[in-house]
């Protein structure tokens, strides 16, 4: 079989994005390749390999600190936007891939690094998207051709647990360090919901950052798979914002039954289904009436969760391997390429709730970045980028 070299960023604890690629190269070793993993770290400390196995319990044999480390191989594939011209540029002969998890120029504000991250795309490597909407993106923005895997969720995790009791509660996957994920918006929104609703839970994870918030809630941080099945399977609504790539998040949440509230955005057409989520115009008011909507309607919520349970029954993390798995033997045997047009999956109706001054401003509460964060949008991209990585390190100690 073939050798595949993986050119990955620092490790983070509790990153999706990590798991998700060191998932996939898990199961091309199952099926026979040699998987290299390298990690960005020049100077790592410690085994590599034992690094990610209590992160995210993978297992691999060969894992090494330093892309430039890296020996020929039969396939490269990059997997952030930086790594794609250092892929592109290896000194000995291979495919080149992209691993694609999201329209990384949007994670930068418009300027060098936001265009580097547009270029990333433009060197030639073949792209494999998670997703439809990414695949779709790249052909009309670069006339890239590449490939995409569906998403999945594991199934043997995020399933019904008919032994939880539903409680009068929204859980909100809640990560100040990522704006994709709109933090604040979700914030906004939930504290319209508990204005009117003060008895309803609000639960919020998915980091291990406590802000203040001015809203009664409980911040359970990060959570292990098997917990967060359960928070899914107590709570009446997921709430789940993401501005770019859909997250794995709400096709997590539908495996478990839980109704998914999410942005009305072009990213979500095309791979979230409308029977099992709503999606609401960019407002904390009109976000704030798709959740009510659900927790005062146990039919619709029940209708939403069979829903999303049928959609999800066929889409194990095998549709998402196999799929992948199949491109990475195709581009390795130069085989046909087949076009796909890629349409949108999701047909419902906008949910929009007029704008009320008087109903919804105390409940709003219009927060600013730290001085802190203040402070490091201010640096040049050469030094906020280690400095960055450095407080990612501390914040993992």
């Amino acid at each position: 079989m073939s050798n595949i070299s993986w050119f990955i960023p620092s490790l983070i604890k509790g990153s999706g994005g990590h798991r998700t690629i060191l998932q996939h190269a898990h199961y091309l070793e199952s099926k026979g390749h040699n998987c290299h993993i390298y990690l960005e770290d020049e100077h790592g400390i410690g085994s590599a390999s034992d690094k990610i196995s209590a992160l995210f319990n993978l297992n691999f044999k060969n894992v090494f600190y330093g892309w430039r480390n890296a020996t020929s191989c039969d396939v490269a594939i990059a997997t952030i936007w930086y790594s794609s011209p250092f892929v592109a540029s290896l000194p000995f002969s291979c495919k080149k891939v992209y691993f694609v998890q999201d329209y990384e120029a949007w994670f930068n504000p418009m300027g060098d690094a936001y265009i580097m991250a547009e270029n990333s795309y433009q060197y030639g490597l073949t792209p494999i998207t998670i997703g439809r909407w990414l695949r779709h993106t790249l052909k009309n923005k670069f006339d890239v051709n590449g490939y995409h895997f569906e998403f999945g969720a594991n199934l043997d995790v995020y399933r019904k647990l008919p032994k939880v009791k539903k409680e009068n509660s929204i859980c909100f996957i809640y990560q100040p360090d990522k704006p994709r994920r709109c933090a604040r918006l979700g914030l906004e929104a939930l504290g319209i919901v508990k204005h009117r609703y003060p008895d309803v839970k609000i639960y919020l994870y998915g980091s291990e950052e406590k802000d203040n918030v001015w809203f009664d809630h409980e911040n359970l941080g990060l959570l292990d798979l098997e917990k967060c099945n359960e928070l899914y399977n107590k709570c009446k609504v997921g709430l789940c914002l993401s501005s770019s790539n859909p997250s794995r998040i709400p096709f997590e949440m539908m495996a478990s039954g839980l109704p998914v509230v999410e942005l009305w955005r072009d990213n979500n057409f095309y791979d979230l289904p409308n029977g099992a989520v709503s999606l609401a115009k960019q407002t904390p008011e009109s976000l704030a009436k798709a959740i009510i909507q659900i927790l005062v309607n146990d039919e619709l919520g029940e209708r939403m969760s069979r829903f999303g349970l049928e959609f999800m029954s066929q889409r194990d993390l095998k549709i998402e391997t196999n799929q992948f798995y199949n491109a990475i033997n195709n581009i390795l045997v130069d085989g046909e390429y087949k076009e796909l047009q890629i349409s949108k999956i999701y047909s419902g109706e906008i949910i929009e709730e007029e704008f009320t001054r008087e109903a919804t401003l105390s409940a709003l509460h219009i927060a600013s970045p730290s001085r802190l964060k203040r402070i490091a949008m201010l640096l040049p991209l050469g030094v906020r980028e280690p400095l960055r990585k450095v407080y990612r390190i501390i914040k993992g100690m």
